[in-house]
């Protein structure tokens, strides 16, 4: 939750006059800090889409939890990385609007997800939330080494955690075995 606080002292801080010691803030984002946040925002919003469908299209209860929980997660760090955007005053240009990029969930599979449900639709969401957060894993691990901006490698470093943190959660509901009609009766 460290970067809820980061994202308060962004909103505080970028909202007074303070005095300007060394680069400008938004002089202080380089181009990986630029790009990182670009690609950032629209893979969480596509991977956010995703997670909305799982309350009408699995039977997984422990997933539809996963899914709800992971979804807020994806939400607040939205609004986060929009709040860099802000600070660095990097126009929103969205240069990844329609982009099936690497760790982006694709149109196409949204489409599907639309029209599946039960065991197939368990699967292609845990498998494109699992690609999800790799990249994204990925990428802000990039950003924490080439990135310039302080503000942008503290929460590359905080959503860095927390996909990591998601996949660990994904490997826990894989391990868990799901009870069987059968079993569920027999009680």
């Amino acid at each position: 939750m460290a970067w809820i606080m980061l994202t308060a002292l962004l909103l505080v801080t970028g909202c007074t006059t303070q005095p300007v010691t060394g680069r400008p803030r938004a002089e202080a984002f380089n181009a990986t800090d630029t790009a990182w946040i670009q690609l950032t925002i629209p893979m969480h919003e596509r991977a956010l889409l995703l997670t909305e469908l799982a309350p009408s299209r699995t039977h997984n209860p422990a997933l539809a939890d996963l899914a709800a929980r992971t979804g807020q997660q994806l939400r607040e760090e939205t609004v986060a990385l929009r709040g860099l955007l802000t600070l660095s005053r990097i126009p929103d240009t969205r240069p990844h609007e329609g982009h099936n990029m690497p760790g982006m969930v694709s149109l196409d599979t949204l489409n599907k997800a639309r029209t599946t449900t039960g065991k197939e639709f368990d699967q292609l969401l845990t498998g494109s939330l699992r690609t999800h957060f790799t990249h994204t894993r990925d990428l802000c691990t990039s950003e924490q080494t080439s990135g310039a901006a302080p503000e942008a490698r503290a929460l590359a470093t905080e959503i860095g955690k927390s996909a990591t943190g998601e996949l660990e959660r994904l490997d826990r509901l894989r391990a868990t075995p799901r009870p069987t009609a059968q079993a569920s009766h027999a009680r």
